[in-house]
């Protein structure tokens, strides 16, 4: 099959003045010539060029991708980063971030993310149009340069990249997940935005909740623009986000100290990059919430936010530094908000726009196939679950038993 045929001979022409040649496997299939890297010094220069003056998301920056092969790639783990040129012209298309893994005895692509990526897309050269013909094309050029595997499992695929149709979401084999990332246009007037974007009755919810807070002893959105506030303001994140993640009974993936370092170095490197911001809403003299954003370009990426729900009562902290950084945002010219993965009811109720997410799963090999089935099996059980509340009440209460148990609580 196309991705268990060894990587072909080195392909060392059509490279940019600004790329170098690396050492990295080249497989011609059609309209596009793709070409193997397994390593980010080899790719970086593409890397910069297509996240500057390409199209991708924030999940998608050089720096994000560096602090994740740094610290969180598996040591089971080899980089497949793909890069994938126009076969006529030499034309650099996109560049597809992955890297095979071992997984209970069979080995599995995936995206280069290790759960710290929320959206899976490609790095595109421009905003050209794909088609699913061009884009099935691409992926079996990039299926003919991968080192061999089991299956392909890739989630997390947004429908558009930028407003560029994602290849990914094109091809044949892409199918909807049970995961909706929400989002919401920002534009006009900064001091107006909230109002004029959002439900009345989140405009309402948020200019109550603020008053109260404002009579807590005065209110202020603090940016950390300092090292010393960066882990001043992470640390109170991850104190107050694991609080209250045991006080639910629910794993967070906070709880893992190399995503804590992963998170803290990405933030430290946003002081000079400008790729991650953190802000906290202050009240008084007590943090009542932060908020973890990944930048690119118009777009603020809200990747981690955390609560002290009982600091202020009867107040929603999370909806209130929400609001707060909508206007700061439109104020700095951003145009786009996006509330990332998850149906949390704030986001309808703020009026975000809700999207399917899809998602690449299926086997190669017979072992990769068994295993592919149970996958789908397993994720048809759980919109099973979810689609029934009484159930999905239950699912969640037994679960948080488990982990209070596990937990010793």
């Amino acid at each position: 099959m196309a991705s268990q045929a060894m990587p072909m001979a080195a392909m060392t022409t059509g490279l940019a003045d600004d790329e170098a040649p690396a050492p990295a496997a080249g497989a011609a299939s059609g309209a596009y010539v793709a070409r193997l890297h397994t390593s980010l010094e080899a790719v970086k220069p593409l890397w910069l060029r297509l996240e500057t003056k390409g199209v991708c998301t924030g999940h998608q920056h050089i720096a994000w991708a560096e602090e994740i092969v740094e610290r969180l790639v598996p040591k089971n783990a080899d980089l497949a980063i793909v890069e994938v040129r126009d076969a006529a012209t030499g034309e650099p298309k996109m560049l597809v971030p992955l890297m095979r893994r071992r997984a209970f005895a069979h080995w599995v692509i995936e995206w280069l993310s290790c759960g710290v990526c929320d959206y899976s897309a490609p790095l595109l050269a421009d905003a050209t149009p794909w088609t699913s013909q061009s884009a099935e094309a691409a992926w079996a050029s990039v299926l003919s340069v991968l080192p061999p595997a089991d299956r392909i499992h890739i989630v997390g695929i947004p429908k558009e990249v930028g407003g560029v149709a994602n290849p990914l979401a094109l091809l044949p084999p892409a199918r909807d997940s049970i995961h909706s990332h929400y989002g919401i246009a920002m534009d006009g007037d900064a001091e107006s935005v909230v109002k004029r974007i959002c439900r009345p009755s989140f405009v309402k919810a948020l200019n109550k909740d603020l008053r109260r807070l404002e009579r807590n002893g005065g209110l202020a959105l603090v940016e950390a623009d300092t090292p010393a506030l960066v882990d001043s303001i992470f640390g109170k994140l991850v104190e107050m986000r694991l609080s209250r993640f045991r006080e639910l009974g629910r794993f967070d993936l906070l709880a893992r100290p190399p995503v804590v370092d992963f998170y803290r170095s990405a933030a430290h490197r946003g002081l000079t990059d400008g790729s991650v911001r953190i802000f906290g809403l202050r009240a008084g003299g007590t943090m009542v919430a932060v908020q973890y954003l990944a930048v690119h370009l118009g777009t603020l990426h809200a990747l981690l936010v955390s609560i002290d729900q009982d600091a202020v009562p009867n107040v929603s902290p999370g909806l209130c530094i929400m609001g707060e950084l909508i206007r700061w945002g439109r104020g700095q010219g951003f145009d786009y908000f996006d509330l990332s993965v998850g149906s949390q009811s704030y986001k309808e109720h703020m009026g975000a726009v809700k999207s399917v997410l899809s998602e690449l799963c299926y086997g190669i090999t017979l072992k990769g196939v068994a295993a592919s089935e149970a996958i789908k099996y397993r994720g048809q059980g759980v919109a099973f679950v979810r689609a029934n509340p009484r159930l999905f009440k239950a699912a969640q209460e037994a679960m948080q038993r488990w982990r209070r148990l596990r937990a010793g609580r």
